[in-house]
């Protein structure tokens, strides 16, 4: 069946780019399934835009606010228009990783402890024993998140002429660094799809290495012992359901596999995971069969 499809892409957040490359990658897959499809980039006036479209459904492929924290989602609901990807408290409360904690810990899914510290605070003495990580509670893509450790630059504690991204957010989230491996698990409607394994070739795994070619090795299936690929798979298929999360969503981790499975923690839920050339979700899906095309037409049905 054709359908009209508006694909909400690009927006004014610090991931506008690569909503836009996610959001013509997904446009061109739904023309090459004979779909009509209206391109959208995300202003102010997008409802009236969306009003003049009257689409069958919305493929959201915003990143960051006000895509992905239940702004959009909030207003598509009062317009009636059906949308991909998760609804209006399910981004509420995934883009924020301290609710996310709140939410999912009490159901038994091991995350980092951690706890809020204002920016202006970080001069005064450090919010936790070194290495810690320092996070804003609503980016995604890794923006603004900085490492602590003892022989860094940033100074003990934190100097004030230190350049930084707490310098851009008045509050952050403070977590214990967690060493070991980087993992991420994408889930579509019921089903987990596998774990990669992220591999920075120098760093962490920080906007620039997720969406520039040749910084990140991706390693998918990972090498890793099948327990614990198992318990990364049920763990992000349990918090995807417990959020409620639709659609597709993407859950990273962190495992230090000195400790075994006991040292694999959650970090976040990504309720609007990329779908550029380089993004995991489409990877993972090729691993157990889809194509991008596929996986585009799948979201796109479970919206409707």
């Amino acid at each position: 069946m054709s359908l009209h499809v508006a694909v909400l892409m690009g927006g004014w957040s610090s991931e506008r780019e690569v909503s836009l490359t996610s959001g013509n990658g997904v446009a061109d897959a739904l023309e090459s399934l004979g779909h009509r499809v209206t391109r959208i980039d995300m202003d102010r006036h997008v409802a009236a835009r969306l009003a003049e479209a009257a689409p069958d459904v919305v493929f959201n492929a915003l990143h960051g606010c006000p895509g992905e924290d239940g702004t959009v989602q909030g207003m598509l609901d009062l317009m009636g228009l059906k949308y991909t990807h998760s609804g209006l408290a399910t981004s509420v409360i995934a883009i924020d990783k301290q609710l996310t904690k709140n939410e999912l810990v009490p159901h038994g899914i091991r995350m980092p402890t951690g706890l809020m510290v204002a920016s202006e605070s970080l001069h005064s003495a450090d919010p936790l024993p070194r290495p810690y990580v320092l996070k804003p509670v609503n980016e995604g893509s890794s923006v603004g998140v900085a490492i602590v450790t003892a022989e860094g630059n940033y100074g003990q504690p934190i100097g004030r002429d230190v350049v930084g991204p707490w310098q851009e957010f008045d509050n952050l989230l403070a977590e214990p660094f967690i060493k070991g491996r980087e993992l991420t698990v994408a889930v579509l409607g019921d089903r987990a799809l596998a774990v990669t394994e992220l591999k920075p070739k120098s760093g962490f795994y920080d906007y620039d290495s997720k969406y520039t070619d040749g910084l990140t090795v991706h390693i998918c299936p990972a090498q890793i012992p099948p327990e614990i690929a198992s318990s990364a798979m049920a763990m992000a298929l349990k918090a995807h359901h417990v959020l409620g999360c639709k659609g597709t969503s993407r859950s990273d981790f962190r495992w230090d596999d000195e400790l075994g499975e006991a040292g694999l923690f959650l970090l976040e839920v990504n309720t609007q995971p990329g779908m550029t050339p380089l993004s995991l979700v489409p990877e993972q899906a090729r691993h157990i069969g889809l194509s991008y095309a596929d996986l585009v037409q799948r979201i796109v049905e479970e919206a409707l």
